[in-house]
C-alpha cells in the first residue's frame, strides 16, 4: 500500500476519459485543474469524467482547482521577440504593445510606482535578468545582467519589490465561483503572501455554503516568512518550487522545502511538494536519477503528496510518470519506521483531547499489532489528525459525507470509504467493521482500532477508542 498521495495536472495529454482512467489506475489520487489554462467547458468536462470514473471504480479522486493568481506578464512583442545581451539597456513601457525594438510592454500601472533602482526584474522564470537603473511614471529603464530571448506574454518576477496587487484577482474570483458550482474539493490560491490573502476566497466559499478546503501556494519570500501564520488559516500548503525558485535564491529552496514540510507535519496540515519532480518525463520515458532522488527525499522529509505538472498535462508519457512516482514512493516508504516522524510524548497539557486521542490510536495500533485503524469521521478531521502521526498501520476513514470522502484522498496514509450515516455508537461499530470486512480490507481474527466522535456524526468531538477483534461480538 502506498501512503504518499499523487497529484496529476490534467491537460491536453490526459483529458480524454480513457487517459484519465489510465491515470487513476496508475495511482492518481488528486486531479489538478490549472485555471491558468483551458476554457471553463474543458475543466467542467474533465470534472464530470473524473466523478464518473470515481463512481465506477469506487475510489475517491479529489479535484483541486488551481487559481491563476496575479501573475505579472509582458504585453505583446513582435513575433520574433526581443533578443537581449548582457550590458544592453532596455526600457519597460506602460503599454499593452511595444512600439520599438528595445521596449518591453508591461501593462501594470501600479508597478511603475513601486519598483526602485537596484532591484531585479526576472523574465521567463529567471532565464533573463535585469537590474533597474531608474524609472518614472510610465517608464522603467533597466540594464541586462543575463541575456536571452524575450517573447510575448512571458512571466515577470520582481523578488525584491512589494507587489502592488492582490493575491486574489477578479479573474480568480470569477473562476472560484465557477469552481464552487463545479463542486471542486480543494482550491489552491496562488502567490499567497499573508493569511489575509486567503480571506476573499474563504468569504466566497462560506457565502456559497460550500465545504471546499483551501491550499496556500508558497511562492513568495513573504509567505516563507509568514508560514506559521498562514498555516493557522489554510487547510493545506503547496510548496510551488517553480516561482519560489525565482523569487528566492535557488540554493535556499531545498532548506525552505524541508522546513515547510516539517512545520506542516507539526500542524497536522497536508503539504504538497510540486514542480519539476519528474520534468524530464515530459519527453523521455524514464526520469533522471536526480529526479527520482528528489521525489524520494520529499517523501522522507514527510510530504503528504507529490505533484506532476507538465509531465501529465502535456507530456508524452503521462501514465508512465505516475507509475514511476508510485514505485519510488512505495520503495521509499519501506524505509520509514513507526514513530520516526513524531515522538509519542509531549509536555503535559500541550495537546487537545482530539489530538491526544489521535496520537493514542496510533500508539495502540502499533503496540497491539492491529491490522487497521478505522476512523468514523463526519468532516474528515479525525482521519487527518491520525495521519499526522504517520502510523504504519493503514488508516481507513469511513464517512457518510461525499465531500470529505474525496478531500481525504489527499491525506497521507488514508483510505477513504463512503458509508451510510449512523446515529448510535453500536450501529457505528457494526457499520465500520462490516464495511471493511466485506471489502476484504481485514480478515476474521484481525485486530482493529476504532476511533470516533461522541455524539456520532458531530464534527470535532473525537474522544472514543475501541480495540476490536474481527469476528467477535460487537458491543458499544
Amino acid at each position: 500500500m502506498r501512503r504518499t498521495k499523487i497529484i496529476c495536472t490534467v491537460g491536453p495529454a490526459t483529458s480524454a476519459p480513457d487517459r484519465l482512467q489510465a491515470l487513476v489506475e496508475a495511482g492518481m489520487n488528486m486531479a489538478r485543474l490549472n485555471f491558468s489554462h483551458g476554457a471553463y467547458e474543458f475543466h467542467a468536462q474533465t470534472a464530470r469524467h473524473l466523478r464518473q470514473i470515481s463512481t465506477e471504480k469506487q475510489k475517491p479522486i479529489a479535484i483541486m482547482q488551481d487559481l491563476c493568481g496575479p501573475k505579472i506578464r509582458l504585453g505583446t512583442l513582435p513575433p520574433e521577440g526581443l533578443k537581449v545581451e548582457a550590458g544592453d539597456e532596455v526600457t519597460f513601457v506602460l503599454q499593452e504593445k511595444g512600439d520599438s525594438i528595445d521596449e518591453l510592454p508591461l501593462p501594470l500601472p501600479t508597478l511603475f510606482a513601486m519598483v526602485r533602482p537596484g532591484e531585479s526584474i526576472l523574465i521567463n522564470d529567471g532565464r533573463v535578468k535585469l537590474i533597474v537603473s531608474d524609472r518614472d511614471a510610465d517608464k522603467i529603464r533597466a540594464l541586462v545582467k543575463i541575456g536571452g530571448l524575450i517573447s510575448t506574454h512571458k512571466g515577470v518576477n520582481l523578488p525584491e519589490t512589494p507587489l502592488p496587487v492582490s493575491s486574489i484577482t477578479e479573474k480568480d474570483l470569477m473562476d472560484l465561483r465557477f469552481g464552487i458550482q463545479l463542486g471542486v474539493d480543494w482550491v489552491a490560491v496562488s502567490f499567497v503572501r499573508s493569511p489575509q490573502d486567503l480571506e476573499p476566497a474563504q468569504r466566497m466559499i462560506e457565502a456559497a455554503g460550500a465545504s471546499i478546503r483551501l491550499i496556500a501556494k508558497i511562492e513568495r519570500p513573504e509567505a516563507v516568512e509568514q508560514i506559521d501564520s498562514i498555516l493557522k488559516v489554510a487547510d493545506g500548503i503547496m510548496i510551488a518550487r517553480g516561482d519560489l525558485g525565482v523569487e528566492v535564491p535557488i540554493h535556499e529552496v531545498p532548506l525552505i522545502q524541508k522546513d515547510i514540510i516539517r512545520r506542516c507535519n507539526q500542524a497536522g496540515k497536508p503539504v504538497i511538494t510540486a514542480t519539476q519532480m519528474l520534468e524530464s518525463m515530459i519527453s523521455a520515458p524514464d526520469p533522471t536519477r536526480a529526479e527520482a532522488t528528489d521525489v524520494a527525499n520529499s517523501i522522507l522529509d514527510g510530504t503528504d503528496a507529490v505533484m506532476l505538472s507538465g509531465e501529465t498535462a502535456v507530456g508524452q508519457f503521462p501514465t508512465a510518470a505516475v507509475e514511476v512516482m508510485h514505485n519510488i514512493a512505495v520503495r521509499t516508504e519501506k524505509s520509514l519506521q513507526e514513530g520516526s516522524r513524531h515522538a509519542w510524548c509531549h509536555e503535559a497539557g500541550s495537546l487537545s483531547v482530539t489530538e491526544s486521542v489521535a496520537e493514542a490510536v496510533c500508539r495502540i495500533a502499533y503496540e497491539t499489532g492491529a491490522k487497521a485503524i478505522l476512523c468514523n469521521t463526519s468532516s474528515g478531521g479525525t482521519a487527518q489528525l491520525v495521519s499526522k502521526y504517520r502510523p504504519t498501520t493503514p488508516i481507513i476513514a469511513l464517512t457518510p459525507d461525499k465531500t470529505a470522502y474525496h478531500q481525504l484522498a489527499l491525506s497521507w496514509g488514508v483510505i477513504p470509504l463512503l458509508i451510510p450515516p449512523v446515529h448510535h455508537a453500536e450501529e457505528m461499530f457494526m457499520n465500520v467493521v462490516n464495511t471493511v470486512l466485506d471489502m476484504g480490507l481485514v480478515n476474521e481474527g484481525d485486530k482493529v482500532v476504532i476511533t470516533s466522535g461522541v455524539p456520532i456524526g458531530k464534527s470535532g468531538t473525537t474522544s472514543l477508542i475501541k480495540v476490536h477483534s474481527i469476528g467477535q461480538p460487537i458491543t458499544a
